[in-house]
């Protein structure tokens, strides 16, 4: 060697090795960082884990029953019952074509089903109160006021049906704790006997009318239903009943004259329900329900709310096939009017 050339001792050659390896660490720590950035970055630290909320104790239900409100001067029901009278659309709860009870239900040609008007009596009257029914008909009302424990007055025109009015009530009700005997039936001309009425003597007032004379117009359901049963397509051949009038306004004014000075007998603040129906005359629709609102403002009774009876079990006919829309009418309205005399 010559004096330029340097010489490497041991520790020389370690110390070089040692930089090169130290070399290649950082570049092949550069290229993993690059390929995985994330992995270069500092790890953040764990989430403490949240505490569970604690979990909410139900409270025990209550075992006391419901009891009414002292304030409620109307009916008997708890809030609980009350809620669902206030709903504005009723099914139909009729007892069934097959039922024993619906026997004679089935010989009126237009019959009120007794679960239905019960619910309104429940509503609008308490225990042992005073109910009218100026179209009494075979007496779905009167039953009602019976199994309820009200008493009941009904007007019928047709002697028939009011004896089968007490036939029913005589039957169908053996409650032990029913007032059946105590529900009053009076045959005769509802025009003559509102007059026998005294002053503020009646509660509640609910009643399903004859609907003018649409059960004169011979239909599917009377042909089909009825006549092939040997049943009552109309109410009678009376004169003076009021189905047999054959101008609608005519119709209107006496029914008018019988449900307006009923304001004189039904206490103040007190309801009258009127269960209706409209209906088509020839190719015009008839709007009963309206008419027979505005008819009866001037007498006080006002209207409070309506209620839709959907009649599901109805039939449907193909009525106006294949010319013309004609309806299949499946409800009736309940009109809740008030009396707002003082």
């Amino acid at each position: 060697m010559t004096n330029q050339q340097e010489t490497l001792t041991g520790l020389d050659i370690a110390t070089e090795l040692g930089q090169s390896e130290a070399g290649d660490s950082q570049k092949r720590s550069k290229r993993k960082a690059k390929a995985n950035p994330k992995s270069s970055a500092k790890a953040k630290p764990k989430a403490k884990p949240k505490a569970k909320p604690k979990a909410k104790t139900k409270k025990p239900k209550s075992d006391k029953p419901k009891t009414v409100d002292p304030r409620n001067a109307m009916n008997e029901l708890t809030s609980t019952e009350w809620l669902p009278e206030t709903i504005s659309v009723w099914t139909q709860r009729g007892l069934g074509a097959k039922h024993p009870d619906a026997v004679i239900e089935r010989q009126h040609p237009a019959p009120f089903s007794f679960t239905d008007v019960g619910r309104l009596v429940r509503f609008f009257t308490k225990t042992g109160e005073t109910v009218l029914d100026p179209f009494a008909g075979v007496g779905s009302t009167l039953k009602a006021c019976a199994v309820a424990s009200r008493k009941g007055i009904g007007f019928e025109l047709n002697r028939t049906y009011a004896k089968l009015a007490r036939e029913r009530l005589n039957t169908e009700v053996d409650d032990l704790f029913s007032t059946a005997d105590e529900q009053e039936i009076l045959i005769g001309d509802s025009r003559k006997l509102i007059g026998n009425l005294e002053d503020d003597s009646i509660d509640f007032i609910v009643t399903s009318p004859p609907y003018w004379n649409i059960l004169h117009k011979e239909d599917h359901k009377a042909s089909q239903e009825r006549k092939a049963k040997n049943l009552d397509t109309k109410y009678s051949n009376d004169k003076k009943d009021l189905g047999n009038i054959p101008d609608y306004q005519d119709f209107l004014g006496e029914l008018t004259s019988i449900l307006g000075p009923l304001n004189r007998a039904l206490k103040a603040k007190k309801y009258m329900a009127v269960i209706v129906s409209d209906f088509r005359d020839k190719s015009k629709f008839v709007m009963f329900h309206a008419d027979l609102v505005l008819r009866l403002e001037p007498y006080g009774l006002e209207l409070r709310g309506i209620k839709v009876l959907y009649q599901r079990h109805k039939r449907v006919f193909p009525y106006g096939y294949p010319y013309a829309y004609v309806p299949n009418i499946h409800h009736q309205y309940i009109l809740i009017l008030q009396n707002a005399k003082k």
